[in-house]
């Protein structure tokens, strides 16, 4: 069933663009592919969303959608006349809309005449000498221009969005910056462009470039370049959401009797004191040294990280004596340690 465009942007028929762009915002959010991951329903509503967007916020395509619903955009608007016109004939035709059936396989247009004209004039204009005019197919508006009883076609065609990846490094989706990458389109034209990578993003999350997809028709906007991004891993470290992971090696003595150990971080190194006794396997937390959120650079995730507790090899006999000592030492104190 045909959607009704208001209806699922929430809004009243009388709404103002303040209004239905607030509205769309919302619901965007809401059903944002990136938040509804492998959601189906929510995919949907995202796209039912931005068509009704679509619609609502251009005063052209509102003003027709008002007047002729789906009808303006689909070609059902009309039953078929071929090779002529069906309309109404106001004498003081204005904005009024007329449909043709001129082309071979005798497919939809809508055509759309502004101005005080009568209709007559309007003929005599596109059949007896020259006439250009407005229309609209489900392709997107046109101009067209009639000479005779012949006339040539230029739609208003938007071209296509594009769906490429983009590989950036641990610290570029860490800390974001540009980079850039060339693309070749199906003529092999090689275009560069300038990505901006945000600070934060993920693995798997899509930049968007508006208008860097597929060339539009005759003045049609252009579509859209959809950028996957993967992102590369970074020997020592692993990424959890905005939590980083990693390890650090103590020396035996330095977790028995307590010490210093410097730990690695993706701000640069930094000293942390280890408590005495600190068993292998046990975590430290680095507050605020994670990464940043996407969109709000001040706010950053955690750091954890693991210790290991190095046991020596290759003793000295004065050390394995001492560590023998060492041993009986415990033995008589019960400690799980010995």
């Amino acid at each position: 069933m045909k959607k009704d465009y208001y209806e699922v942007l929430g809004v009243s028929r009388t709404a103002d663009a303040s209004a239905i762009k607030k509205a769309y915002r919302k619901l965007a959010k809401k059903y944002h592919p990136d938040s509804n991951e492998g959601n189906a329903y929510a995919a949907e509503k995202f796209k039912e969303v931005n068509k009704a967007y679509d619609i609502l916020s251009d005063e052209k395509k509102r003003k027709l959608y008002d007047q002729y619903g789906d009808a303006a955009f689909d070609g059902t608007a009309f039953d078929e006349t071929a090779g002529g016109f069906t309309g109404t004939k106001n004498g003081g035709f204005g904005n009024g809309a007329y449909r043709a059936y001129s082309n071979p396989n005798g497919s939809f247009h809508e055509y759309h005449f502004e101005g005080g004209e009568d209709m007559d004039d309007i003929l005599k204009n596109i059949f007896g000498g020259a006439g250009t005019f407005h229309g609209r197919t489900s392709g997107g508006f046109q101009n067209s221009r009639f000479s005779g009883t012949h006339f040539d076609r230029g739609f208003f065609e938007n071209g296509s969005d594009i769906q490429s990846e983009i590989e950036v490094s641990f610290d570029d989706a860490a800390f974001g910056g540009k980079k850039r990458i060339q693309l070749q389109d199906e003529h092999g034209q090689v275009q560069s462009l300038e990505v901006n990578i945000p600070a934060g993003i993920e693995d798997g999350k899509v930049i968007r470039l508006k208008g860097k997809g597929a060339p539009g028709r005759n003045g049609g906007e252009a579509g859209d370049l959809f950028l996957k991004v993967k992102v590369h891993d970074k020997p020592g470290f692993r990424r959890e959401g905005q939590d980083v992971y990693t390890t650090v090696t103590v020396p035996f003595a330095a977790a028995a009797l307590g010490g210093e150990a410097k730990i690695a971080t993706i701000y640069g190194d930094v000293v942390c004191r280890i408590k005495a006794g600190t068993q292998s396997g046990s975590k430290i937390r680095l507050k605020g040294k994670g990464i940043a959120v996407m969109g709000n650079p001040s706010v950053r995730g955690n750091q954890y990280v693991t210790v290991e507790v190095a046991v020596p090899e290759n003793l000295s006999p004065e050390a394995r004596q001492k560590l023998r000592e060492f041993e009986q030492l415990c033995s008589g104190t019960g400690s799980r340690a010995c």
